[in-house]
């Protein structure tokens, strides 16, 4: 309605619209005649047709076609949650490889910077000479690991440098588990849908989803003039089926009920995607054409028409009619969430970070008190103590057993 006014406007004239009586576009029968639209316009019933016509060959004999305003072609309709296919790690898919990327190395910053912090800190690993660590490595990968579960792991640090390095891991994880959860009950969102029927060839080579097309469309004619093995496999199977449907309306309700696939021009289909956000239209698109404005043939309003339909082009209208019908109403689908983007946990990251530096600076700061006191005591430069309890500590090898041990394996070697 919105083209024929702007057409009206342009070319100066007054309408009155009525629709079919057999609420039909347009097809020949056997004898030459024609029925829906083009034939009212044919018998001089109408003096427009203005509809989603196609521009074919045989319509074009019978009445007098402008130029395209709007291009399409043949696609598929399906119901979103037959179309979806369920992947064997669909468990991963909250999140994208780079954020899961950034989880394993946080992870394993974190339980590094257990296991430094809590040899550092004399309040946790006071006397290295004769004291076994409680934290080894694979008891920080433990520990690390049990906090990102939720379960607690003992035993737990008591320095507070420690403490501010597992606090800032336990708040990262809640934040994490949270995101993953709510991502995770959530459906997929329509960006990320992966139909098990992607195109026609994929319609002929299954038996378990019935399908058809408009009855009298263009669309059928399509395949029962192809000579593509594909499509011709495709009309073979809805003329054997009769699976065809005799409106626009009763494809589409077929489709929302599942198990059936509304072959249909790709516009009028992403017209219902936009009405109806359980269903979902695959991506290849075949047959290309373009919908014009049918008048009586050799029609004087014929150029002029066309000629309104380009400048109309030429200056957006048509893109923003397009734009203003098509837009959107499932709301709900552009809520859904969809996978996790590093940048969305960047904050979460940071807190870490900066937690796991903090614990790091503290466990420096309590080594650095608990050297100047030794130094005060045993007379010596603080530096020179700093650097002989840093050599002890950060000692790889026989660092976790306690003194004696070290000096029976000596006397026995």
């Amino acid at each position: 309605m919105d083209l024929l006014s702007e057409v009206a406007k342009k070319l100066g004239f007054k309408y009155r619209v009525q629709l079919v009586k057999d609420g039909s576009y347009g097809r020949q029968d056997d004898n030459g005649n024609w029925n829906g639209m083009i034939g009212e316009v044919v018998r001089g019933e109408a003096d427009l047709a203005i509809a989603p016509l196609t521009l074919t060959a045989a319509r074009e004999k019978a009445v007098g076609m402008t130029k395209p305003f709007m291009q399409t072609g043949i696609s598929i309709l399906l119901r979103k949650d037959i179309s979806e296919e369920s992947g064997l790690f669909d468990f991963l898919s909250p999140f994208t490889a780079e954020t899961w990327v950034g989880i394993l190395i946080a992870y394993l910053g974190t339980a590094a910077s257990i296991f430094i912090v809590t040899r550092l800190s004399p309040c946790e690993w006071s006397q290295p000479q004769t004291e076994e660590n409680r934290f080894s490595l694979f008891h920080s990968l433990w520990y690390t690991a049990g906090a990102l579960t939720l379960q607690g792991v003992g035993p737990h640090p008591r320095a507070a440098s420690g403490r501010v390095v597992c606090c800032s891991w336990w708040l990262f994880t809640i934040v994490l588990l949270s995101c993953y959860f709510s991502n995770l009950s959530s459906p997929k969102s329509q960006e990320s849908t992966q139909p098990m029927v992607k195109g026609f060839e994929d319609l002929a080579n299954q038996d378990m989803m019935e399908y058809g097309c408009l009855a009298g469309s263009s669309t059928l004619a399509f395949f029962k003039n192809s000579n593509n093995p594909v499509y011709r496999r495709i009309y073979e199977h809805m003329e054997r089926t009769k699976s065809f449907v005799s409106s626009m309306d009763e494809g589409v309700q077929r489709a929302k009920e599942g198990n059936f696939a509304f072959i249909g021009e790709s516009v009028s289909l992403d017209l219902a995607v936009a009405r109806h956000c359980e269903l979902v239209r695959t991506h290849e698109v075949i047959g290309m054409r373009g919908y014009s404005i049918a008048t009586s043939l050799g029609s004087s309003l014929i150029k002029n028409l066309s000629i309104a339909i380009l400048q109309l082009s030429e200056a957006g209208e048509l893109a923003y009619l397009q734009s203003k019908w098509w837009a959107s109403s499932c709301i709900a689908d552009k809520a859904k969430s969809s996978a996790v983007q590093p940048h969305s946990l960047k904050g979460m990251f940071l807190v870490l970070s900066l937690g796991l530096g903090l614990g790091a600076l503290l466990a420096i700061q309590e080594l650095t008190s608990k050297s100047r006191r030794s130094a005060g005591e045993q007379r010596k430069s603080c530096c020179n103590v700093l650097t002989e309890e840093l050599s002890l500590r950060l000692r790889t090898i026989n660092a976790n057993r306690p003194q004696e041990n070290v000096e029976m394996d000596k006397e026995k070697a």
